[in-house]
């Protein structure tokens, strides 16, 4: 299928003008986003990245979107790629800016602009990582808030799909391990899966938190770190094989790290174990 987007109330075309030249969401990247995974049609997990989206909207100075509105934008849009193609996995992406402003960082009131969009895609089971030579400020203004000023993850990734890889793994100021550009980390080691704490400046991404909530109800040994417990150097031990690294967000699920700067690395029990937890989970749980 190709993709369905609908922008402030319309759908529009993929190549249609759809935003005004001057959205503070173009101009200076004055927004909020939240990516769904679709799984036969529907959006999965709707009810959490709308109360992120929200999170994220007023940790900007916005304030929290029209629920109603990004609701009809979902539904029209889902509906629209059913009927074109019939149930679909994927993703869906639901953008917000500010609207209309300036060309430089302040604001005008004004209505903020919404938009949905939807596409069929597969995703990988395994993926291919490598270390950033860049850090993550867990201090920075827009720590933890997802946001559309993704400028340093665009310059990450592709720094990392140059070395061969699909990811590429933050460190933070203080050299703890943080994230990746689209993705939260668990390493297994010690015969536990262990994330990083979000004071580690690290999204608190929907699938990460799912991991831990069904991980600890089926009785995995699943936890958040210690402030100090998962070192940036801790992937040493992952490249050794000595640990295991594991990533979660919405475009990949549970997915285990099987090869880090250049060198395949083994994938862990637990990881593998908590990759079909995930899975058989999340279509029976859709919004959980």
């Amino acid at each position: 299928m190709t993709m369905v987007i609908w922008a402030d109330g319309r759908l529009v075309e993929q190549g249609q003008g759809a935003l005004s030249a001057v959205d503070h969401g173009i101009t200076v990247g004055d927004g909020v986003f939240e990516t769904c995974t679709v799984f036969d049609g529907q959006a999965f997990a709707l009810t959490r990245h709308l109360a992120r989206l929200g999170r994220s909207a007023r940790g900007l100075g916005l304030e929290s979107p029209d629920e109603q509105k990004v609701r009809d934008g979902v539904t029209a849009v889902l509906d629209e790629a059913v009927r074109g193609g019939g149930p679909f996995d994927g993703r869906l992406r639901i953008t917000v800016t500010a609207g209309v402003g300036p060309l430089g960082s302040g604001r005008t009131p004004g209505a903020q602009t919404v938009v949905v969009a939807a596409q069929e895609s597969a995703m990988a089971p395994t993926s291919r990582s490598a270390r950033s030579p860049w850090t993550r400020n867990e201090h920075s203004a827009v720590a933890g808030l997802k946001t559309t000023s993704y400028a340093e993850n665009v310059v990450a990734l592709a720094d990392a799909v140059s070395k061969g890889g699909d990811e590429s793994i933050f460190a933070n100021t203080v050299g703890q391990l943080c994230e990746g550009t689209g993705s939260n980390v668990f390493v297994e080691r010690g015969g536990e899966l262990v994330t990083p704490p979000l004071e580690a400046g690290c999204l608190a991404g929907i699938t990460r938190a799912l991991l831990l909530e069904w991980g600890a109800e089926a009785g995995l040994p699943v936890r958040e770190a210690e402030p100090d417990e998962l070192p940036f150097t801790v992937l040493d031990e992952v490249a050794l094989g000595e640990a295991q690294l594991l990533l979660t967000s919405s475009g990949r699920n549970v997915q285990p790290v099987t090869w880090l700067d250049g060198a395949d690395v083994p994938v862990g029990e637990l990881s593998a174990a908590a990759r079909e937890l995930f899975e058989k989970l999340c279509r029976d749980r859709l919004d959980p």
